[in-house]
Protein backbone atom coordinates (compact mmCIF):
# COMPACT_ATOMS: atom_id res chain seq x y z
CA UNK A 1 0.00 0.00 0.00
CA UNK A 2 3.02 2.42 0.88
CA UNK A 3 4.45 1.95 -2.55
CA UNK A 4 0.69 2.64 -4.15
CA UNK A 5 0.46 5.36 -2.11
CA UNK A 6 4.06 6.84 -3.77
CA UNK A 7 3.18 6.24 -6.76
CA UNK A 8 -0.14 8.39 -6.68
CA UNK A 9 1.57 11.15 -4.72
CA UNK A 10 3.67 11.50 -7.51
CA UNK A 11 0.78 11.14 -10.00
CA UNK A 12 -0.92 13.83 -7.90
CA UNK A 13 1.68 16.02 -7.36
CA UNK A 14 1.82 16.03 -11.61
CA UNK A 15 -1.79 16.42 -11.97
CA UNK A 16 -1.83 19.85 -10.27
CA UNK A 17 1.29 20.75 -11.72
CA UNK A 18 0.16 20.71 -15.12
CA UNK A 19 -3.72 21.61 -15.03
CA UNK A 20 -4.42 24.94 -16.64
CA UNK A 21 -6.59 27.28 -14.55
CA UNK A 22 -9.72 27.79 -16.63
CA UNK A 23 -12.58 29.90 -15.06
CA UNK A 24 -16.12 29.19 -16.06
CA UNK A 25 -18.33 32.32 -15.33
CA UNK A 26 -21.10 30.87 -13.18
CA UNK A 27 -23.05 32.81 -10.88
CA UNK A 28 -21.54 33.10 -7.70
CA UNK A 29 -23.84 32.48 -4.44
CA UNK A 30 -24.60 36.74 -3.08
CA UNK A 31 -25.38 34.89 0.17
CA UNK A 32 -21.76 33.65 0.97
CA UNK A 33 -19.44 35.28 2.96
CA UNK A 34 -16.65 36.80 0.32
CA UNK A 35 -14.06 34.38 1.69
CA UNK A 36 -16.55 31.62 0.67
CA UNK A 37 -17.62 33.29 -2.44
CA UNK A 38 -13.63 33.41 -3.99
CA UNK A 39 -12.86 29.78 -2.79
CA UNK A 40 -15.93 29.08 -4.60
CA UNK A 41 -14.61 30.48 -7.75
CA UNK A 42 -11.55 28.62 -7.57
CA UNK A 43 -13.17 25.53 -8.58
CA UNK A 44 -12.04 24.39 -12.09
CA UNK A 45 -13.63 22.02 -14.70
CA UNK A 46 -10.01 21.12 -15.99
CA UNK A 47 -8.96 19.83 -12.39
CA UNK A 48 -11.85 17.83 -12.72
CA UNK A 49 -11.24 16.50 -15.75
CA UNK A 50 -7.78 15.33 -14.70
CA UNK A 51 -9.05 13.72 -11.56
CA UNK A 52 -11.47 11.83 -14.38
CA UNK A 53 -8.61 10.97 -16.91
CA UNK A 54 -6.35 9.42 -14.17
CA UNK A 55 -8.80 7.48 -12.13
CA UNK A 56 -10.19 5.54 -15.27
CA UNK A 57 -7.65 4.81 -16.96
CA UNK A 58 -6.84 1.66 -17.49
CA UNK A 59 -3.96 1.15 -15.35
CA UNK A 60 -6.40 1.28 -12.20
CA UNK A 61 -8.27 -1.95 -13.90
CA UNK A 62 -11.90 -0.38 -13.27
CA UNK A 63 -11.03 0.20 -9.50
CA UNK A 64 -12.43 -2.94 -8.58
CA UNK A 65 -13.25 -3.37 -4.42
CA UNK A 66 -10.18 -4.46 -2.12
CA UNK A 67 -8.00 -5.18 -6.32
CA UNK A 68 -4.81 -3.06 -6.95
CA UNK A 69 -6.55 -0.45 -9.29
CA UNK A 70 -9.20 0.06 -5.90
CA UNK A 71 -6.27 0.52 -3.72
CA UNK A 72 -4.77 3.05 -6.26
CA UNK A 73 -7.96 4.90 -6.45
CA UNK A 74 -8.05 4.96 -2.84
CA UNK A 75 -3.95 6.06 -2.34
CA UNK A 76 -4.81 9.02 -5.03
CA UNK A 77 -7.59 10.47 -3.01
CA UNK A 78 -5.96 10.20 0.29
CA UNK A 79 -2.89 11.75 -1.28
CA UNK A 80 -4.77 14.89 -3.03
CA UNK A 81 -6.48 15.56 0.60
CA UNK A 82 -3.19 15.50 2.29
CA UNK A 83 -1.64 17.63 -0.42
CA UNK A 84 -4.35 20.25 0.38
CA UNK A 85 -3.54 20.19 3.91
CA UNK A 86 -6.93 18.38 5.29
CA UNK A 87 -6.91 16.22 8.33
CA UNK A 88 -6.78 12.35 8.67
CA UNK A 89 -9.84 11.37 9.30
CA UNK A 90 -9.56 7.52 9.22
CA UNK A 91 -8.16 4.74 11.31
CA UNK A 92 -4.91 5.48 13.64
CA UNK A 93 -4.42 8.89 12.61
CA UNK A 94 -4.50 8.23 9.09
CA UNK A 95 -6.80 8.98 5.97
CA UNK A 96 -8.16 5.33 5.27
CA UNK A 97 -11.13 3.67 7.60
CA UNK A 98 -10.69 -0.02 7.42
CA UNK A 99 -14.20 -1.70 5.96
CA UNK A 100 -13.22 -5.92 6.29
CA UNK A 101 -15.19 -7.63 3.93
CA UNK A 102 -15.83 -10.77 2.25
CA UNK A 103 -15.47 -11.44 -1.57
CA UNK A 104 -17.78 -13.68 -3.22
CA UNK A 105 -17.50 -15.21 -6.59
CA UNK A 106 -19.38 -17.85 -7.68
CA UNK A 107 -17.35 -20.50 -9.58
CA UNK A 108 -20.06 -21.30 -13.12
CA UNK A 109 -17.94 -24.36 -14.07
CA UNK A 110 -18.10 -25.84 -10.52
CA UNK A 111 -21.80 -24.83 -9.68
CA UNK A 112 -25.24 -26.40 -11.29
CA UNK A 113 -28.60 -24.88 -10.98
CA UNK A 114 -31.56 -26.62 -12.13
CA UNK A 115 -35.51 -26.05 -11.70
CA UNK A 116 -37.20 -29.27 -11.02
CA UNK A 117 -40.81 -29.41 -12.07
CA UNK A 118 -43.48 -32.80 -10.08
CA UNK A 119 -43.24 -33.84 -13.83
CA UNK A 120 -41.29 -33.54 -16.83
CA UNK A 121 -37.61 -33.16 -17.32
CA UNK A 122 -35.43 -30.41 -15.03
CA UNK A 123 -34.36 -27.13 -16.73
CA UNK A 124 -31.02 -26.43 -16.38
CA UNK A 125 -30.01 -23.31 -15.74
CA UNK A 126 -26.90 -21.57 -17.27
CA UNK A 127 -25.01 -19.13 -14.96
CA UNK A 128 -24.99 -15.49 -15.97
CA UNK A 129 -27.20 -16.12 -18.96
CA UNK A 130 -30.46 -17.62 -17.12
CA UNK A 131 -29.28 -16.50 -13.42
CA UNK A 132 -27.38 -14.86 -11.92
CA UNK A 133 -26.64 -13.96 -8.23
CA UNK A 134 -24.66 -14.28 -5.26
CA UNK A 135 -24.05 -17.00 -1.85
CA UNK A 136 -24.41 -14.87 1.26
CA UNK A 137 -23.89 -17.04 3.54
CA UNK A 138 -19.55 -16.37 2.46
CA UNK A 139 -19.34 -20.31 2.66
CA UNK A 140 -17.28 -22.13 0.24
CA UNK A 141 -19.55 -24.04 -0.85
CA UNK A 142 -23.56 -24.31 -0.55
CA UNK A 143 -26.26 -27.09 -1.52
CA UNK A 144 -30.20 -26.33 -2.36
CA UNK A 145 -33.23 -28.24 -2.77
CA UNK A 146 -35.70 -26.46 -2.12
CA UNK A 147 -39.84 -25.77 -3.11
CA UNK A 148 -40.58 -22.29 -5.19
CA UNK A 149 -42.73 -20.14 -3.84
CA UNK A 150 -43.87 -16.82 -5.34
CA UNK A 151 -44.39 -14.21 -3.15
CA UNK A 152 -45.33 -11.24 -5.79
CA UNK A 153 -43.32 -8.52 -4.72
CA UNK A 154 -42.02 -9.64 -1.45
CA UNK A 155 -43.30 -7.00 0.79
CA UNK A 156 -44.31 -6.40 3.96
CA UNK A 157 -45.31 -2.88 4.29
CA UNK A 158 -47.55 -2.61 7.43
CA UNK A 159 -47.81 1.24 7.12
CA UNK A 160 -49.44 0.46 3.58
CA UNK A 161 -51.49 -2.31 4.69
CA UNK A 162 -49.71 -4.45 2.21
CA UNK A 163 -48.65 -8.44 2.85
CA UNK A 164 -47.28 -10.51 0.27
CA UNK A 165 -46.32 -13.38 2.94
CA UNK A 166 -49.87 -13.65 4.65
CA UNK A 167 -48.55 -15.82 7.86
CA UNK A 168 -46.80 -18.39 4.81
CA UNK A 169 -43.69 -19.94 6.37
CA UNK A 170 -41.37 -19.48 3.86
CA UNK A 171 -38.38 -21.35 5.61
CA UNK A 172 -36.33 -23.26 4.25
CA UNK A 173 -38.17 -22.32 0.61
CA UNK A 174 -36.73 -20.36 -1.98
CA UNK A 175 -39.03 -17.06 -3.46
CA UNK A 176 -39.68 -16.26 -6.60
CA UNK A 177 -40.33 -12.50 -6.67
CA UNK A 178 -40.78 -9.33 -8.68
CA UNK A 179 -38.40 -6.54 -8.74
CA UNK A 180 -39.85 -2.97 -7.78
CA UNK A 181 -43.11 -2.53 -6.06
CA UNK A 182 -47.00 -2.49 -6.48
CA UNK A 183 -48.29 0.39 -9.22
CA UNK A 184 -50.03 3.57 -7.84
CA UNK A 185 -50.52 6.86 -9.14
CA UNK A 186 -51.43 7.40 -5.48
CA UNK A 187 -48.92 9.67 -3.62
CA UNK A 188 -49.72 8.44 -0.22
CA UNK A 189 -49.58 4.22 -2.01
CA UNK A 190 -45.56 3.31 -1.78
CA UNK A 191 -44.80 7.26 -2.69
CA UNK A 192 -46.83 6.83 -6.16
CA UNK A 193 -45.14 6.30 -9.12
CA UNK A 194 -41.66 7.11 -6.81
CA UNK A 195 -40.10 3.65 -5.40
CA UNK A 196 -39.48 2.98 -2.06
CA UNK A 197 -36.52 1.49 -0.40
CA UNK A 198 -39.19 -1.54 -0.38
CA UNK A 199 -39.21 -1.97 -4.23
CA UNK A 200 -34.74 -2.40 -3.87
CA UNK A 201 -33.42 -5.81 -4.17
CA UNK A 202 -31.82 -5.15 -0.74
CA UNK A 203 -34.60 -5.26 1.06
CA UNK A 204 -36.46 -8.21 -0.57
CA UNK A 205 -33.32 -10.18 -0.15
CA UNK A 206 -33.07 -8.95 3.45
CA UNK A 207 -36.60 -9.23 4.58
CA UNK A 208 -36.65 -13.14 2.73
CA UNK A 209 -33.44 -14.17 5.16
CA UNK A 210 -35.05 -12.49 7.83
CA UNK A 211 -38.24 -15.06 7.59
CA UNK A 212 -35.78 -18.23 7.33
CA UNK A 213 -35.43 -18.36 3.36
CA UNK A 214 -32.72 -19.83 2.05
CA UNK A 215 -33.02 -18.35 -1.70
CA UNK A 216 -34.71 -15.62 -3.43
CA UNK A 217 -35.00 -15.77 -7.41
CA UNK A 218 -35.93 -12.22 -8.25
CA UNK A 219 -37.85 -11.76 -12.05
CA UNK A 220 -35.84 -9.05 -13.99
CA UNK A 221 -37.89 -6.77 -16.93
CA UNK A 222 -36.16 -3.98 -17.53
CA UNK A 223 -39.08 -1.60 -17.71
CA UNK A 224 -39.79 -2.35 -14.34
CA UNK A 225 -36.00 -2.58 -12.99
CA UNK A 226 -34.94 0.63 -14.70
CA UNK A 227 -31.94 -1.31 -16.28
CA UNK A 228 -31.20 -4.55 -18.88
CA UNK A 229 -30.15 -7.26 -18.14
CA UNK A 230 -26.80 -7.25 -18.89
CA UNK A 231 -26.67 -4.76 -16.42
CA UNK A 232 -27.42 -7.27 -13.95
CA UNK A 233 -25.10 -9.47 -15.26
CA UNK A 234 -22.06 -7.36 -15.60
CA UNK A 235 -22.83 -6.47 -11.69
CA UNK A 236 -23.03 -10.06 -10.53
CA UNK A 237 -21.36 -12.44 -12.71
CA UNK A 238 -18.22 -11.18 -11.08
CA UNK A 239 -17.18 -11.21 -7.30
CA UNK A 240 -19.65 -9.43 -5.15
CA UNK A 241 -18.18 -8.04 -1.71
CA UNK A 242 -19.94 -7.37 1.20
CA UNK A 243 -19.30 -6.54 5.04
CA UNK A 244 -18.65 -9.51 7.35
CA UNK A 245 -21.99 -11.19 7.99
CA UNK A 246 -23.86 -11.34 10.95
CA UNK A 247 -27.52 -12.80 11.25
CA UNK A 248 -29.31 -15.24 8.65
CA UNK A 249 -28.17 -15.02 5.23
CA UNK A 250 -29.48 -16.72 1.71
CA UNK A 251 -27.66 -19.74 0.15
CA UNK A 252 -28.12 -17.85 -3.20
CA UNK A 253 -29.43 -14.38 -3.93
CA UNK A 254 -30.03 -14.40 -7.74
CA UNK A 255 -31.90 -12.91 -10.70
CA UNK A 256 -33.39 -14.86 -13.60
CA UNK A 257 -34.46 -13.21 -16.73
CA UNK A 258 -38.17 -12.69 -17.65
CA UNK A 259 -38.04 -15.55 -20.17
CA UNK A 260 -36.78 -18.03 -17.08
CA UNK A 261 -39.35 -16.58 -15.40
CA UNK A 262 -42.16 -17.58 -17.93
CA UNK A 263 -41.06 -21.23 -18.46
CA UNK A 264 -40.82 -21.54 -14.64
CA UNK A 265 -44.61 -20.13 -14.70
CA UNK A 266 -45.67 -22.74 -17.68
CA UNK A 267 -43.79 -25.40 -15.63
CA UNK A 268 -46.21 -24.82 -12.88
CA UNK A 269 -49.75 -24.66 -15.35
CA UNK A 270 -49.40 -21.20 -15.00
CA UNK A 271 -48.94 -17.58 -17.02
CA UNK A 272 -46.63 -15.17 -15.85
CA UNK A 273 -48.28 -12.40 -16.94
CA UNK A 274 -51.48 -13.42 -14.60
CA UNK A 275 -49.43 -14.17 -11.80
CA UNK A 276 -47.69 -10.93 -12.09
CA UNK A 277 -51.15 -8.95 -12.35
CA UNK A 278 -52.37 -10.89 -9.06
CA UNK A 279 -49.55 -9.51 -7.12
CA UNK A 280 -50.45 -5.78 -8.26
CA UNK A 281 -53.81 -6.55 -5.39
CA UNK A 282 -53.38 -6.58 -1.59
CA UNK A 283 -55.18 -9.36 -1.84
CA UNK A 284 -52.48 -11.45 -3.68
CA UNK A 285 -52.06 -14.43 -1.85
CA UNK A 286 -48.39 -16.81 -2.04
CA UNK A 287 -48.67 -19.81 -4.08
CA UNK A 288 -46.11 -22.46 -3.22
CA UNK A 289 -45.46 -23.93 -6.76
CA UNK A 290 -44.91 -27.45 -7.76
CA UNK A 291 -40.85 -26.54 -8.49
CA UNK A 292 -37.64 -27.02 -6.84
CA UNK A 293 -34.83 -25.15 -6.99
CA UNK A 294 -32.00 -27.97 -6.84
CA UNK A 295 -28.49 -26.20 -6.70
CA UNK A 296 -24.66 -26.88 -6.04
CA UNK A 297 -22.96 -23.37 -5.27
CA UNK A 298 -19.12 -23.63 -5.54
CA UNK A 299 -17.18 -19.89 -4.12
CA UNK A 300 -14.03 -18.97 -4.32
CA UNK A 301 -14.11 -16.84 -0.65
CA UNK A 302 -11.46 -13.94 -0.55
CA UNK A 303 -11.55 -12.16 3.00
CA UNK A 304 -10.39 -8.90 2.00
CA UNK A 305 -10.16 -5.24 3.22
CA UNK A 306 -10.72 -2.40 1.51
CA UNK A 307 -10.76 1.22 2.74
CA UNK A 308 -13.13 4.20 2.72
CA UNK A 309 -10.66 7.66 2.74
CA UNK A 310 -11.98 10.29 5.01
CA UNK A 311 -10.54 13.90 5.74
CA UNK A 312 -11.74 16.91 7.22
CA UNK A 313 -11.32 20.37 7.12
CA UNK A 314 -12.09 21.85 11.16
CA UNK A 315 -14.98 24.11 11.90
CA UNK A 316 -13.72 27.54 12.82
CA UNK A 317 -16.63 27.80 16.06
CA UNK A 318 -15.57 25.95 19.12
CA UNK A 319 -19.08 25.47 19.82
CA UNK A 320 -19.95 24.20 16.36
CA UNK A 321 -17.10 22.55 15.23
CA UNK A 322 -17.79 19.06 16.91
CA UNK A 323 -20.31 18.88 14.27
CA UNK A 324 -20.15 18.60 10.59
CA UNK A 325 -21.71 18.34 6.96
CA UNK A 326 -20.24 15.29 4.80
CA UNK A 327 -19.64 15.54 1.03
CA UNK A 328 -19.25 11.97 -0.21
CA UNK A 329 -18.14 9.64 -3.28
CA UNK A 330 -17.88 6.34 -4.19
CA UNK A 331 -14.71 5.55 -5.89
CA UNK A 332 -14.88 1.83 -6.93
CA UNK A 333 -16.41 0.36 -9.87
CA UNK A 334 -16.64 -3.34 -11.23
CA UNK A 335 -12.88 -3.67 -12.02
CA UNK A 336 -12.12 -6.63 -14.58
CA UNK A 337 -14.22 -9.52 -15.75
CA UNK A 338 -11.33 -12.22 -16.83
CA UNK A 339 -13.32 -14.32 -18.74
CA UNK A 340 -14.68 -11.58 -21.21
CA UNK A 341 -13.53 -11.25 -24.57
CA UNK A 342 -12.14 -8.10 -25.69
CA UNK A 343 -12.08 -5.06 -23.01
CA UNK A 344 -12.55 -6.25 -20.58
CA UNK A 345 -12.28 -3.56 -18.01
CA UNK A 346 -15.01 -1.37 -16.67
CA UNK A 347 -13.45 2.03 -16.15
CA UNK A 348 -16.19 3.96 -14.79
CA UNK A 349 -15.47 7.54 -15.87
CA UNK A 350 -18.72 8.84 -15.51
CA UNK A 351 -19.78 6.34 -12.89
CA UNK A 352 -18.18 7.42 -10.49
CA UNK A 353 -15.11 9.15 -11.43
CA UNK A 354 -16.80 12.18 -11.68
CA UNK A 355 -18.20 12.11 -8.58
CA UNK A 356 -14.45 11.81 -7.38
CA UNK A 357 -13.38 14.41 -9.30
CA UNK A 358 -16.06 17.33 -8.01
CA UNK A 359 -15.36 15.73 -4.39
CA UNK A 360 -11.31 16.58 -4.94
CA UNK A 361 -12.21 20.14 -6.20
CA UNK A 362 -14.67 21.04 -2.72
CA UNK A 363 -12.01 19.86 -0.64
CA UNK A 364 -8.90 21.96 -3.05
CA UNK A 365 -11.22 24.85 -2.76
CA UNK A 366 -12.83 24.41 1.32
CA UNK A 367 -8.68 24.23 2.15
CA UNK A 368 -8.20 27.40 0.04
CA UNK A 369 -10.73 29.67 1.67
CA UNK A 370 -9.31 32.30 4.21
CA UNK A 371 -12.38 31.62 6.57
CA UNK A 372 -14.09 28.16 7.72
CA UNK A 373 -17.31 28.00 8.21
CA UNK A 374 -18.60 27.14 11.45
CA UNK A 375 -18.92 23.33 11.78
CA UNK A 376 -16.44 20.83 10.45
CA UNK A 377 -16.49 19.67 6.69
CA UNK A 378 -15.95 15.85 6.35
CA UNK A 379 -14.57 14.76 3.12
CA UNK A 380 -15.77 10.78 2.51
CA UNK A 381 -14.68 8.51 -0.53
CA UNK A 382 -16.17 5.53 -0.28
CA UNK A 383 -15.45 1.97 -1.34
CA UNK A 384 -18.08 -0.64 -2.39
CA UNK A 385 -20.98 0.91 -3.65
CA UNK A 386 -21.19 -1.54 -6.79
CA UNK A 387 -21.46 -4.23 -4.64
CA UNK A 388 -24.25 -2.76 -2.52
CA UNK A 389 -22.96 0.86 -0.99
CA UNK A 390 -20.95 -1.62 1.71
CA UNK A 391 -18.61 1.48 2.19
CA UNK A 392 -20.77 3.99 2.78
CA UNK A 393 -22.96 1.18 5.31
CA UNK A 394 -20.03 1.11 7.48
CA UNK A 395 -19.44 4.70 7.69
CA UNK A 396 -23.11 5.38 8.62
CA UNK A 397 -23.03 2.82 11.02
CA UNK A 398 -18.99 4.04 12.19
CA UNK A 399 -18.69 7.62 12.04
CA UNK A 400 -16.07 9.83 12.85
CA UNK A 401 -18.14 12.28 13.90
CA UNK A 402 -21.89 10.81 15.25
CA UNK A 403 -24.50 10.54 12.68
CA UNK A 404 -26.61 12.90 15.81
CA UNK A 405 -23.98 15.73 14.95
CA UNK A 406 -24.22 15.42 11.42
CA UNK A 407 -25.87 18.62 10.01
CA UNK A 408 -26.51 16.91 5.88
CA UNK A 409 -24.51 14.59 3.55
CA UNK A 410 -24.14 15.82 -0.04
CA UNK A 411 -23.44 13.44 -2.29
CA UNK A 412 -21.92 13.05 -5.83
CA UNK A 413 -22.30 10.24 -8.34
CA UNK A 414 -22.63 9.70 -12.34
CA UNK A 415 -22.20 13.35 -12.82
CA UNK A 416 -22.04 13.32 -16.91
CA UNK A 417 -19.57 15.68 -18.43
CA UNK A 418 -22.31 16.97 -21.10
CA UNK A 419 -21.64 21.06 -20.89
CA UNK A 420 -23.50 24.00 -19.18
CA UNK A 421 -26.37 22.36 -17.35
CA UNK A 422 -29.85 24.59 -16.85
CA UNK A 423 -31.30 22.53 -14.31
CA UNK A 424 -30.43 20.53 -11.35
CA UNK A 425 -31.65 17.54 -9.63
CA UNK A 426 -31.42 17.22 -5.89
CA UNK A 427 -33.88 14.27 -4.99
CA UNK A 428 -34.66 13.88 -1.52
CA UNK A 429 -33.73 17.05 -0.68
CA UNK A 430 -37.67 18.10 -0.11
CA UNK A 431 -37.99 15.74 2.20
CA UNK A 432 -35.61 17.72 4.18
CA UNK A 433 -35.57 21.27 6.47
CA UNK A 434 -32.93 22.57 4.05
CA UNK A 435 -35.12 22.85 1.05
CA UNK A 436 -36.03 26.10 1.21
CA UNK A 437 -31.98 26.56 1.07
CA UNK A 438 -31.74 24.88 -1.66
CA UNK A 439 -34.45 26.49 -3.49
CA UNK A 440 -33.32 29.84 -3.20
CA UNK A 441 -29.21 28.53 -3.99
CA UNK A 442 -30.95 27.39 -7.35
CA UNK A 443 -32.15 30.69 -8.15
CA UNK A 444 -28.64 32.27 -7.31
CA UNK A 445 -27.07 29.68 -9.32
CA UNK A 446 -30.41 30.65 -12.02
CA UNK A 447 -30.48 26.90 -12.12
CA UNK A 448 -34.13 24.96 -12.23
CA UNK A 449 -34.76 22.23 -9.75
CA UNK A 450 -35.53 18.85 -12.13
CA UNK A 451 -37.95 16.40 -10.78
CA UNK A 452 -36.39 13.27 -10.79
CA UNK A 453 -36.25 12.04 -14.31
CA UNK A 454 -37.53 8.28 -13.71
CA UNK A 455 -38.79 8.63 -9.79
CA UNK A 456 -40.00 4.32 -10.34
CA UNK A 457 -36.53 3.57 -10.66
CA UNK A 458 -35.66 4.77 -6.98
CA UNK A 459 -32.54 6.20 -7.60
CA UNK A 460 -32.76 7.85 -4.20
CA UNK A 461 -32.22 4.01 -2.77
CA UNK A 462 -29.20 3.52 -4.87
CA UNK A 463 -26.38 5.55 -3.89
CA UNK A 464 -24.37 6.28 -0.90
CA UNK A 465 -26.24 9.14 0.87
CA UNK A 466 -29.05 6.31 1.83
CA UNK A 467 -26.84 4.27 3.46
CA UNK A 468 -26.53 8.34 5.45
CA UNK A 469 -30.02 8.80 5.85
CA UNK A 470 -30.89 4.96 6.78
CA UNK A 471 -28.79 6.15 10.29
CA UNK A 472 -30.44 9.72 10.44
CA UNK A 473 -28.70 11.54 8.62
CA UNK A 474 -30.67 14.03 6.15
CA UNK A 475 -29.07 13.08 2.86
CA UNK A 476 -28.96 13.32 -0.89
CA UNK A 477 -27.31 13.84 -4.51
CA UNK A 478 -26.44 16.34 -6.57
CA UNK A 479 -26.80 15.82 -9.95
CA UNK A 480 -27.83 17.50 -13.35
CA UNK A 481 -30.97 17.62 -14.96
CA UNK A 482 -31.42 17.39 -18.78
CA UNK A 483 -31.83 20.75 -19.89
CA UNK A 484 -28.12 21.58 -21.38
CA UNK A 485 -27.43 25.08 -22.84
CA UNK A 486 -27.56 24.93 -25.94
CA UNK A 487 -29.59 21.89 -26.30
CA UNK A 488 -33.04 20.58 -25.93
CA UNK A 489 -34.49 18.69 -22.89
CA UNK A 490 -34.68 16.10 -25.47
CA UNK A 491 -31.01 16.37 -26.67
CA UNK A 492 -30.25 15.64 -22.96
CA UNK A 493 -32.74 12.66 -22.03
CA UNK A 494 -31.73 11.03 -25.42
CA UNK A 495 -28.36 11.31 -24.20
CA UNK A 496 -29.34 9.50 -20.76
CA UNK A 497 -31.16 6.59 -22.87
CA UNK A 498 -28.09 6.23 -24.95
CA UNK A 499 -25.79 5.98 -21.59
CA UNK A 500 -27.81 4.08 -19.42
CA UNK A 501 -28.17 0.69 -23.08
CA UNK A 502 -24.92 1.82 -24.60
CA UNK A 503 -22.07 2.58 -21.78
CA UNK A 504 -23.65 1.86 -18.06
CA UNK A 505 -22.05 -0.47 -16.18
CA UNK A 506 -20.06 -1.13 -19.33
CA UNK A 507 -16.51 -1.26 -20.17
CA UNK A 508 -17.96 1.52 -22.79
CA UNK A 509 -17.69 4.36 -19.78
CA UNK A 510 -14.68 4.95 -20.49
CA UNK A 511 -13.07 8.55 -20.62
CA UNK A 512 -12.99 10.76 -24.08
CA UNK A 513 -11.12 13.69 -24.96
CA UNK A 514 -14.14 15.85 -26.00
CA UNK A 515 -16.10 15.64 -22.76
CA UNK A 516 -16.92 18.83 -21.64
CA UNK A 517 -16.58 19.31 -17.48
CA UNK A 518 -18.25 22.54 -17.21
CA UNK A 519 -21.71 21.24 -15.61
CA UNK A 520 -19.36 19.29 -12.82
CA UNK A 521 -17.67 22.31 -12.31
CA UNK A 522 -21.20 23.88 -12.06
CA UNK A 523 -22.73 21.38 -9.77
CA UNK A 524 -19.58 21.36 -7.38
CA UNK A 525 -20.02 24.88 -6.77
CA UNK A 526 -23.72 24.52 -6.32
CA UNK A 527 -22.95 21.60 -3.61
CA UNK A 528 -19.95 24.00 -2.26
CA UNK A 529 -22.77 26.96 -1.64
CA UNK A 530 -25.36 24.43 -0.50
CA UNK A 531 -22.34 23.02 2.31
CA UNK A 532 -21.08 26.03 3.10
CA UNK A 533 -24.58 27.32 4.44
CA UNK A 534 -25.23 24.34 6.26
CA UNK A 535 -21.78 24.56 7.72
CA UNK A 536 -22.87 28.09 9.42
CA UNK A 537 -26.54 27.72 10.01
CA UNK A 538 -28.08 28.00 13.34
CA UNK A 539 -29.26 24.59 13.84
CA UNK A 540 -28.81 21.07 12.27
CA UNK A 541 -30.46 20.04 9.41
CA UNK A 542 -33.75 17.58 9.92
CA UNK A 543 -36.32 15.55 8.12
CA UNK A 544 -39.46 16.84 7.41
CA UNK A 545 -42.00 15.39 10.13
CA UNK A 546 -43.53 11.97 8.70
CA UNK A 547 -40.67 11.23 7.27
CA UNK A 548 -39.56 7.35 7.18
CA UNK A 549 -35.63 8.65 8.55
CA UNK A 550 -37.54 10.94 11.56
CA UNK A 551 -37.18 8.33 14.11
CA UNK A 552 -33.84 7.36 12.95
CA UNK A 553 -32.49 10.93 13.32
CA UNK A 554 -33.93 11.17 16.68
CA UNK A 555 -32.14 8.12 17.69
CA UNK A 556 -28.84 9.01 16.50
CA UNK A 557 -29.60 12.38 18.28
CA UNK A 558 -30.19 11.04 21.52
CA UNK A 559 -27.34 8.42 20.84
CA UNK A 560 -24.70 11.79 20.12
CA UNK A 561 -26.12 13.29 23.03
CA UNK A 562 -25.17 10.52 25.56
CA UNK A 563 -21.23 10.18 23.88
CA UNK A 564 -21.92 7.13 21.97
Amino acid sequence: MRRVFFLASLIGLAVAATVAAKNVNDPSSGSLPEAAQAAMKKIDAERIRAHVKFLSDDLLEGRGTGQRGGDIAAAYMATQFELYGLKPAGDNGTYFQRVPMVGMTLLPGSSTFAIVPQTGAPMSLKYAEQIVGTDETQEPADDIDAQIVYVGYGIEAPEYKWDDYKGMDVHGKVLLMLVNEPPSDDPNFFKGKALTFYGRWVYKYAEAARKGAVGVMLIHKTEMASYGWDVVRNSWAGENSSVQREGPALKIASWVPLDVARQMARASGKDLDQMMEQANSRDFQPVALPLRLKAHIANKVRRLESNNVLAELPGSDPNLRAQAVVYSAHYDHLGIQPDKAGDNIYNGADDNATGCGILLELARAYATASERPKRSILFAAVTAEEQGLRGSEYLGKHPPIPAGKIALDLNFDDVKPWGTPEEVEVTGAERTTFYPVVEATAREFDLRIKPEANPGAGHYYRSDHFSLARVGVPSFSINEGLKFKGHTTEWGSQKDQEYTANNYHQPSDEYHPDMDFTGDAVMARFGFALGWKAASGPQLVQWKPGDEFEAARKHSEQGASRGR
